[in-house]
């Protein structure tokens, strides 16, 4: 059974910084799409089992995905963050596609965990 249990949501300043952390566990996908989603099915950024990244335009720049495979963790790295971020922010799996190859992938069709709360005050 699919595990995702995120952490690193809080509160911060408008510019400030916050880094999510997302510990995966149990999933057997060959290939995958792992990463996050904002408002029930906003997609923020995905990283596939190659190591290829999608932004979404509202975050390109601003945030950075990445994964330590040893530590089967995820990270997002949120800068200059703005109060249009305020979200809860999922971590999610899905089987990858090749339709998905040029976009973050529709992670909120996945499994995901329960979310962390990331508000931004301006």
């Amino acid at each position: 059974q699919v595990q995702l249990v995120e952490s690193g949501g809080g509160s911060v300043q408008a510019g400030g910084s916050l880094t999510l952390s997302c510990a995966v566990s149990g999933y057997s996908y060959s290939h995958y799409c792992m990463g996050w989603f904002r408002r029930d099915s906003e997609g923020v950024a995905s990283i596939d089992s190659a190591g290829n990244t999608n932004y979404a335009d509202s975050v390109k720049g601003r945030f950075t995905i990445s994964k330590d495979n040893a530590k089967n963790t995820l990270y997002l790295q949120m800068n200059s963050l703005t109060p249009e971020d305020t979200a809860k922010y999922y971590c999610a799996i899905v089987e990858y596609s090749s339709l998905w190859a040029s976009r973050v992938c529709p992670l909120h069709l996945g499994s995901r965990g329960q979310g962390t709360q990331v508000t931004v005050s301006s």
